[in-house]
Parts: C-alpha cells; structure tokens; sequence
C-alpha cells in the first residue's frame, strides 16, 4: 500500500475546486441554479479527463462511464446540490471519491467484467423544489412526473428551469435503467453525526437509512389589533402554532430513535403590533421504522389538531415527502467490510439518520454506503470539515471493494 495519502490530497483538492460555485454568499447550490451548472459541467470535464464518457442527462445528472457501453454496470454516485450556506463535502465527497477510484482503475488497467459508472445527482437536497431525490429517482425509473410541476419560491416549476438549465423534460421517463443490468451502487458520504469521531474510526459501514416524513402545515386564525383584542377572544394563529411546535418536539422525543423538527415557521403578516392570522411551519420526521414513523405522524396529527379546536383556529396538513426506511444491501455491505478488513480496519455498522440518493437508488439494485469520519459530527454548515488522511482511507476502501465485486463476479 502506497504510504502516503495521495487519494486523499487529491479528494480534497477537487472538493476545495467544487466550492468555488455557488449561487450566494458562503456554498449555496441549489437544483438547477448557474451554480448548479457550473458545477455540473466542471465535473463533466473531470470524468472526461479521466477518460470516461460523459454527459449531463435529461435531469441535470452529470453521468461518466468507464468501460463496454453496454451490458453489466456498477454504479457510483452522490450529489452535488447543497443546502444554504452549507458545508463543502456532504454530497461533492462522493463524487470525487468516486473520480479519484475510477483514475486508480485506469491507471492500474483493472480487468472488471462490469462496467463502472459515476453519477453526480443534482436533487438530492431537495431544498428549492418539493420534490424527493427526484435526479437518482429519475435512474432508478421511479421519477414522479408532477414533479415537473413543482415550483420554487419564486414561482419558477421544474419543468421551466430544466429548460433554462440546458436540461430537457422530454427524456426524463428514458433516464431509468434496467434493473437486469445493475450490480449495484455504492455511495461515499460524510456521516453527518459524531460516532465514527467518537470512536476514532476513520470511516464505517451503513446498515440501513431512516425513513423521513415532511409535512407543511397551516394553522388560520384571525388578525387583530394587538392592544385591543382582549386575550380571551383572541383566534392567534401564531400562539397556536408555538403549541404545536412543542408537540412536535415532544412527541418525535417520545419514542427510541424517533426526531422531529420544525425548520421553518412564518408568520402573517409579522407585524409587531399585529395577531398573526396565519401561520405555515415545516415538520421532518424521522425512524428508523417505518411503522413508528407512522404512529409517531398519527400522535402528532391528532395532537396538532385537537391544539388547533380548543384555540379556535383552523389547522391543514400537506404533505411533502415521504421517504422509506431503507435496509442496505448484505452483499455490497459484506464487499465494503472486507475492503476495510484489507486495510486493517475493524469493520463497523452504522444507522444514517439522513436521508441519500441511495435510498432511491435502492428501488433500482443492490445498494450500500460508505460513512467517513467528520469533524465533531457537523454537517449543513460551512464548518463541515474531514482529513485527507480519512478521505484517503475512503477512496482505497471503495478501489478495493469494487475490485472484490468484480473478482466475485469473474466465471470460476
């Protein structure tokens, strides 16, 4: 084994590349932004630089093949969409962990009896649209056309900034891909939580992904004056939304393993001298079963409600994502541990309480991940950091797994 951390420096020194484009003050790059684009098409030029084909699909993908055009493939992925004033290495990570892989392959003439592909999701975030990883969706052929119609804050649907993206609507329903033909995907990510640093682990194994629930709700009462509505007679719907945010956090404390959070909660019209009228809040749900996710969202439905009757406003749920709790593939996981095992690392098991473009990527084949160490466990936040030592350990991890799938794979 090479006795430096060239993999890792070179991990770190695309990443630090990527950050340049953003959209705003800080890294933000959201879905189809121009810094989505340029973005999308600095990668494009590092997989052809590596002399993969490459292209951007019908979503916004950035797509890189090595090896025959057809038949058997192995799929690498993450994303490189951001949330606001973000970190630099939730999503771009996997990415160039992949590239970096794939170099090494080249450079060593690998004899796979599969393709590799690396893929650059662009929705993985989901932050401007409502949609859910509608890019690796879109691969694994489960993309839901009303997503198309989805718009943004500003009004703008999917459908109008795919074709200002350079994108085109029209083939997303060709993007999916023939489950017959798909080894599996891998994915790198940071782990987004304080475990693997606790344990000073430079990366570990995901068992399996939680399943996340998020709603926009609506809670209606009626504007008044603020020193002449006596309390009694007030319908504030911004009191009654304070309740039920305490409920919320109440009830996802209620059960082992369970979250739940109000991200955003707006007021109107949010005047100081106002009753607020109505008030919209987010909610994300989280567990890592689905059936208590599905008490957990009756308990905080009725709890919400009966808040909203005894206040005397009005209260509405809508929907927004429903994500299951997502098992990881035994085999791939088992490839992945072996890979580690070969670099004298004791294999360890991991729960993601984040959602991945895996959890779609799953609908298609075999899936695992790979979690590397982070930084006190930060993430979407501009403090998010790892080493280049960790990095490095990542990438030789998942060059030596992909040669075992393909060693297992060779006719006996």
């Amino acid at each position: 084994m090479i006795s430096n951390h060239a993999f890792g420096e070179r991990v770190m020194r695309l990443v630090d590349d990527l950050a340049r484009h953003t959209d705003g003050p800080g890294l933000t790059r959201l879905y189809l932004s121009p810094a989505h684009r340029a973005t999308a098409e600095v990668v494009r030029g590092l997989m052809e630089g590596a002399g993969l084909r490459a292209h951007i699909d019908a979503v916004g993908n950035v797509v890189g093949r090595h090896g025959p055009e057809t038949g058997p493939v192995l799929l690498i992925g993450s994303h490189i969409d951001s949330v606001v004033d973000a970190g630099r290495f939730d999503g771009p990570l996997g990415v160039v962990a992949g590239l970096v892989a794939l170099e090494a392959l080249a450079r060593e003439g690998a004899d796979l009896p599969f393709a590799v592909e690396l893929l650059a999701f662009g929705d993985e975030e989901n932050v401007r649209f409502p949609t859910n990883l509608s890019t690796s969706y879109a691969v694994a052929g489960r993309y839901d056309p009303a997503w198309l119609e989805g718009r943004d804050a500003d009004g703008v649907s999917v459908r109008d900034a795919l074709q200002a993206f350079g994108a085109d609507p029209a083939g997303v329903a060709g993007l999916g891909r023939d489950p017959r033909d798909v080894v599996g995907y891998l994915e790198v990510h940071i782990e987004q939580g304080p475990v693997l640093e606790a344990e000073n682990r430079p990366v570990g194994v995901v068992s399996g992904i939680v399943g996340i629930t998020r709603l926009r709700c609506h809670v209606v009462g009626e504007a008044g004056h603020a020193g002449t509505v006596p309390m009694a007679m007030r319908r504030d719907a911004l009191a009654a939304a304070a309740e039920m945010i305490g409920a919320v956090e109440r009830i996802g404390a209620r059960r082992t393993d369970t979250v739940a959070t109000v991200g955003v909660a707006r007021p109107q019209p949010g005047a100081v001298n106002v009753i607020a009228a109505r008030v919209d809040f987010t909610v994300d749900a989280r567990a890592p079963d689905d059936a208590v996710r599905a008490a957990m969202m009756t308990d905080l439905e009725a709890e919400c409600r009966a808040i909203a009757e005894r206040r005397g406003v009005g209260f509405g749920i809508e929907p927004t994502m429903e994500s299951p709790a997502t098992p990881m593939d035994p085999g791939l996981t088992a490839a992945l541990e072996s890979a580690m095992a070969a670099s004298g690392l004791a294999p360890r098991r991991l729960v993601s309480g984040a959602g991945h473009d895996a959890v779609a990527m799953a609908a298609l084949g075999p899936t695992a991940m790979l979690f590397v160490r982070c930084l006190g466990g930060v993430s979407h936040n501009p403090a998010e950091s790892i080493t280049a030592e960790d990095a490095d350990v990542a990438v030789r991890v998942l060059l030596e797994a992909i040669k075992a799938i393909g060693r297992a794979r060779q006719p006996s």
